[in-house]
């Protein structure tokens, strides 16, 4: 499905609408280039599933932030990554086993990033369309099932 998002507000009411959805195990993977809203997304899954004052920086320089929430979260961003076998050094996988993880720049995890994560994908593209952004929405394993249910 494709949503047309306004402005910031519509990218983080996103984030919002997705947060309660997410269960351990599932992993959020957001493309798109520099400026598309990636971390404003992210920013505002994170704040729904913890506090709306929560700290969200972006982890562009220490790889992951992890955050205490039901389920806990892992924040990546994989874009100083060199090589995809990276992501086992900076504990990908060991996220999964309790919590979600949302990951930034998972092309960085080459051509086939589900081999380090679980079935339950949920992949958000987000382009830039004028002044707005269009988001990209598709899922794999339960979130084939979700995405289709609520028309995502």
């Amino acid at each position: 499905m494709i949503l047309h998002l306004a402005d910031a507000e519509a990218t983080t009411r996103l984030g919002q609408t997705l947060a309660p959805l997410l269960q351990a195990g599932d992993s959020v993977l957001l493309y798109g280039p520099l400026g598309m809203g990636k971390s404003t997304l992210a920013r505002g899954l994170i704040r729904a599933l913890t506090s709306p004052d929560e700290d969200v920086p972006s982890p562009t320089f220490t790889l992951v932030q992890f955050y205490e929430s039901e389920p806990p979260v892992a924040h990546f961003d994989l874009y100083r990554l060199n090589d995809p076998e990276e992501a086992w050094e900076i504990g990908l996988d060991e996220a999964l086993d309790d919590g979600c993880v949302l990951i930034e720049w998972p092309e960085r995890l080459g051509d086939d990033p589900a081999r380090f994560l679980g079935p339950d994908i949920l992949t958000i593209t987000l382009k830039e369309e004028g002044q707005s952004r269009l988001a990209t929405v598709s899922g794999a394993g339960r979130w084939k099932e979700l995405s289709d249910d609520l028309g995502l």
